[in-house]
């Protein structure tokens, strides 16, 4: 027994496995003091846990004490031993494997070189350090270039610090079926918008424009896009929302497309419920 191999039961479930899982690995090995192959397991389990010193952890479970938390996990047999990685569960295998298979197993969550600079770059970028960030996925990039995980957070950085053409080609690197991932819409969404900030004029001159002419609908759009790109959400899905209203199949349905667009940042997320109703207003 050792401090990374431990019990638990219903009531610390959500706590000493969901939350801890997103700081390492942790294996849940559902068992029963009934069951054989069990106790060949469990101990071998055990063994590893203390051998790896805390690169995963083992969650112990025992199945007819806690059935509720065995039926919601589809446990249909035991020994049973689920991998669960930021709340998730993302690998499982069932009875008493040998030695090698299990270590070979638990060697396929644990993270590389190179993830492990990348969820360092995330906690710099959370602490608002980008240049530190940046710098960690070049290295996570050298050691793994094919790993799109770093290339699609380095992409979303750039993209935040305006380094737009960097951005772009980083994205336009992705493989087909990774561009076709909801995931990485927001992030085309605001290149979009970046791209479209990039070769305009100024807020003030497009304001001018529109003051000239309410019904200069390609001022209207290229000060959405300058808003939007500044993170201005309210102010660019107004634009979009008064643009529609004057003519609704301009350039191909251009403002509610964009305007969808917008829908899937997760910055604008917050104004997103009250702009869809404003937008089922405008078109009906």
């Amino acid at each position: 027994m050792s401090e990374f191999a431990f019990d638990v039961s219903a009531l610390d479930f959500e706590s000493r496995v969901l939350e801890a899982s997103h700081q390492q690995p942790v294996l849940v090995d559902f068992w029963a003091e009934w069951c054989g192959p069990c106790k060949v397991l469990k101990p071998l389990l055990e063994k590893l846990a203390a051998e790896y010193q805390g690169k995963f952890l083992l969650a112990k479970v025992n199945s007819d004490k806690n059935q509720a938390v065995a039926q919601e996990f589809g446990v249909r047999s035991i020994p049973t031993v689920k991998a669960i990685v930021a709340g998730e569960v993302v690998d499982e295998f069932a009875g008493a494997l040998p030695e090698s298979q299990v270590r070979a197993f638990i060697d396929r969550l644990l993270p590389t070189p190179a993830e492990k600079l990348l969820r360092r770059a995330i906690e710099q970028r959370s602490a608002g350090d980008t240049a530190a960030a940046l710098d960690l996925l070049g290295q996570a990039s050298q050691l793994e270039p094919e790993n799109e995980n770093i290339r699609i957070e380095a992409a979303d950085i750039l993209l935040d610090t305006g380094k737009t053409d960097e951005a772009k080609a980083l994205l336009d690197s992705l493989k087909p079926t990774t561009r076709m991932e909801d995931r990485i819409k927001p992030l085309f969404a605001k290149l979009s918008f970046s791209l479209g900030e990039q070769g305009g004029a100024s807020e003030a001159d497009l304001r001018q424009r529109i003051a000239q002419d309410p019904r200069d609908l390609e001022a209207r759009l290229a000060l959405a896009n300058l808003y939007i790109a500044s993170r201005q959400y309210a102010e660019g899905m107004d634009e979009l929302l008064a643009l529609l209203a004057l003519d609704r199949g301009w350039q191909d349905d251009v403002a509610r497309k964009t305007l969808l667009q917008v829908f899937v940042l997760p910055d604008a997320a917050p104004l997103v419920p009250q702009y869809r109703r404003k937008l089922s207003s405008t078109l009906n």
